[in-house]
Formats: C-alpha cells, sequence, structure tokens
C-alpha cells in the first residue's frame, strides 16, 4: 500500500477505490486509525478551502453584477422635471 501523502488530496480517495480496500471496515490499529484521520482532516481542509474560494466567487459576481446595475442605472435618461 502506497504512504498517504498530505500534498495530494486525492490520495485518500484513490486508496479507497483500490481492489480489495474497504473503508466501511474498522481499522486494526491505532496507527491505521491515526492515519485514517489525518486522511480526512486533510480531506476537510481541501474541501474547506473549496467552499471558501466558490463563496468568493459568489461574492465577487453579486458585487459585479450591483456595479453593472449601478452603471446601467446611471446611463438612463432621466425624465424631466416639471415645472410648477
Amino acid at each position: 500500500m502506497s504512504e498517504f501523502n498530505p500534498a495530494d488530496p486525492f490520495s485518500f480517495f484513490s486508496q479507497m477505490m483500490k481492489p480489495g480496500s474497504n473503508p466501511f471496515l474498522p481499522p486494526l490499529s491505532e496507527e491505521e486509525i491515526e492515519r485514517k484521520i489525518a486522511e480526512c482532516r486533510t480531506v476537510e481542509q481541501w474541501l474547506s478551502l473549496q467552499v471558501g474560494m466558490l463563496q468568493m466567487t459568489i461574492k465577487t459576481l453579486e458585487m459585479q453584477k450591483a456595479g453593472l446595475a449601478a452603471f446601467k442605472q446611471g446611463l438612463e435618461p432621466k425624465p424631466p422635471e416639471p415645472h410648477l
């Protein structure tokens, strides 16, 4: 079995898909449990980073949309004010 590489967030998933590997069976040793915890935390950190990037992208697009709407509103001709 290959060593766990924390720099590769997909190594955990690739190990799970190997023939003879069953992620639902309980680990046999304390070291195996610690290794699996480390793998899961690495995946969790990677996913958290991706969620943060997605949220930042959404906020940026919302700001662009608001800016474009304000720009378009500034270009619209204003109706003349009635004289009293």
